[in-house]
């Protein structure tokens, strides 16, 4: 009796530690929309206001001096091409490597990922460069290009994992019986690990997505994503609070539902072999 009550009371903590962090994690969304329902006036108010008369006129100006389906749709196509890029690099370079390991494999894996520790203003001038001197700025090719690069140590190391959680014996298996390496690939390995491959292109998406500091650089008008609407609501005159909030409710919208949508086959993919 004592130790199923120690155990209810220990359930209990846990669910309301819980609560509390994911109430403290989403505050900042919720504190995002209700201030895009805000006037200016009331954004910019001390102490802050809870219970005003909401409006929907932010949304009004995104959305028609703003152009703001011109940007959504450069966002949808960057995120979703780099993406898909990454995955069709990343599948091969981490079968290669998952079960064709040389004594350098583990060198070059750390030394993808430190590349993801430079920061992206070191590299900034060559970029810029190489971009202008190719013609790519402000284009969504040269965007693609900088997100796929950029997301593809993340996704190849992913993939290894994943891969390297796949028993050998049913590809070898497969070779006894014939199969190609491209109908390896596709036939065995890719239905095997659909739910961590499936993760890794979320993943990669919601990173490419978010990302503002190469949007912000490398383009001006043509090619500019979500993250760059989200920005240009910051002038000289200072912040406009409440369409700034509308913007980022807007930007982040799609990809949250999208999220929403996809968190059980994200949550089986980023656990999948944790327990075998």
């Amino acid at each position: 009796m004592k130790l199923h009550t120690e155990k209810v009371v220990k359930l209990t903590l846990v669910t309301i530690v819980s609560w509390l962090v994911a109430a403290l994690i989403f505050f900042p969304i919720f504190w995002m929309i209700l201030t895009s329902f805000k006037t200016e006036l009331n954004a910019f108010s001390s102490p802050p206001s809870l219970f005003f008369w909401p409006t929907l006129e932010n949304y009004f100006v995104v959305f028609e001096r703003s152009d703001y389906l011109r940007y959504a749709f450069n966002s949808v196509v960057i995120s979703f091409v780099s993406s898909i890029l990454a995955m069709f690099i990343g599948i091969p370079a981490a079968y290669s490597m998952a079960f064709f390991p040389t004594k350098r494999t583990q060198g070059v894996l750390l030394w993808m990922l430190s590349t993801k520790m430079l920061p992206p203003v070191g590299v900034l001038v060559p970029i810029y460069l190489l971009a202008r001197d190719a013609s790519l700025l402000d284009t969504r090719t040269g965007l693609v290009i900088i997100y796929t690069l950029i997301n593809l140590p993340i996704v190849i190391w992913m993939i290894y994992t994943y891969f390297k959680d796949v028993p050998k014996d049913i590809l070898e298996a497969c070779r006894m019986d014939g199969a190609s390496l491209w109908q390896e690939i596709r036939h065995v390995l890719v239905p095997i690990t659909m739910g961590g491959l499936s993760s890794t292109f979320l993943l990669s998406l919601i990173l490419s997505w978010n990302e503002a500091f190469w949007s912000l650089n490398l383009t001006a008008s043509q090619a500019a994503p979500l993250t760059a609407l989200i920005a240009s609501y910051s002038s000289p005159e200072g912040l406009f609070w409440a369409k700034l909030s509308a913007a980022s409710t807007l930007a982040v919208a799609p990809i949250l539902v999208f999220g929403w949508i996809s968190q059980k086959q994200l949550v089986r993919g980023l656990t999948f072999g944790a327990v075998k």
